[in-house]
């Protein structure tokens, strides 16, 4: 299986930023470890980020019968993206929601995901292991 993992607005400062509760680990090396699990159970597994909207859209579109899933973490965006909603809603590959804290333990306006309804899950709370055990729903 081949997976598209979706990194949103901010996510480029992991490991920078707000520390105590995204970790002290890169995206990178984040992403290197989830290409490592992935190849390990015989999948692979490509990587964008943006802080765009449209760029994430368009990521979305264009994954239509190149990958069998999408792990998405959406940042800041999860909460009134409607743009990626729809274009979530308008592909038939299946999206799993990720979020590494647990943003229900947050502030109120992160309770509230405009993308949930429109994708295969959610996972969250597990730090980096949030991306790990959504890719490893789509083969269980």
């Amino acid at each position: 299986m081949k997976f598209l993992v979706l990194n949103g607005v901010n996510l480029n400062l992991t490991g920078r930023r707000e520390r105590g509760v995204y970790g002290e680990e890169t995206l990178g090396s984040i992403n290197a470890e989830l290409a490592a699990f992935a190849a390990a159970h015989g999948h692979s597994a490509d990587f964008f980020q943006s802080n765009l909207e449209g760029e994430l859209c368009t990521a979305i579109q264009n994954a239509e019968g190149k990958y069998d899933g999408i792990v998405l973490n959406a940042g800041a965006f999860t909460h009134y993206s409607y743009a990626l909603r729809d274009a979530i809603a308008a592909v038939t590959v299946p999206v799993v929601e990720v979020h590494m804290s647990n943003v229900h333990a947050r502030e109120a306006f992160r309770r509230t995901s405009v993308l949930t309804e429109v994708c295969r899950g959610e996972i969250l709370g597990f730090g980096k292991h949030s991306y790990m055990l959504a890719l490893e729903s789509f083969w269980l």
